[in-house]
């Protein structure tokens, strides 16, 4: 079964009832989402799938032809990376980083669907995601920094 992850369509083996965290992580190669919890209570694992947060752990990839995936991978590039990842390094939204690629997936998912969110908008969208290390007014900071900087880039 073919799967469009990151914009480009991958050809898949995995049997159809297998966790997208499994596929993306074991025959794919992309470790960005990461194993938490194994039952979508964390975040860790979370990727957009058309657009929505969603923990991988718990989609099973026949569920996903035409779908489009976008892991933390699909965000941006050491060269070019995302407004977030810009934001979140120079705030250090992040102490051990387990569980940013979710949250910057998630964050990039809320910024596509809301580009002005307010400060609960950002908590709410993101309130599923654990960290444990508390960097949460960081993080929130970071997407707002992010947005800001979005919507100049998009006035201009």
């Amino acid at each position: 079964m073919d799967l469009i992850i990151n914009g480009e369509t991958r050809a898949v083996t995995a049997d159809p009832t297998a966790n997208l965290l499994d596929v993306l992580r074991g025959e794919l190669g992309l470790t960005g989402p990461r194993f938490g919890c194994g039952a979508g209570q964390c975040g860790s694992c979370s990727v957009l799938v058309d657009g929505q947060d969603v923990a991988a752990c718990l989609v099973e990839v026949g569920n996903l032809a035409g779908k489009a995936i976008v892991t933390v991978e699909g965000l941006g590039t050491p060269d070019a990376p995302h407004p977030l990842q810009t934001a979140f390094l120079e705030l250090q939204a992040g102490q051990c980083g387990y569980c940013l690629s979710g949250i910057l997936v998630g964050a990039k998912g809320l910024l596509d669907r809301n580009p002005n969110p307010t400060r609960k908008e950002v908590a709410q969208a993101l309130a599923w995601h654990l960290c444990r290390c508390g960097v949460h007014n960081r993080v929130m900071d970071a997407v707002l920094l992010a947005a800001k900087r979005m919507n100049a880039e998009t006035a201009r």
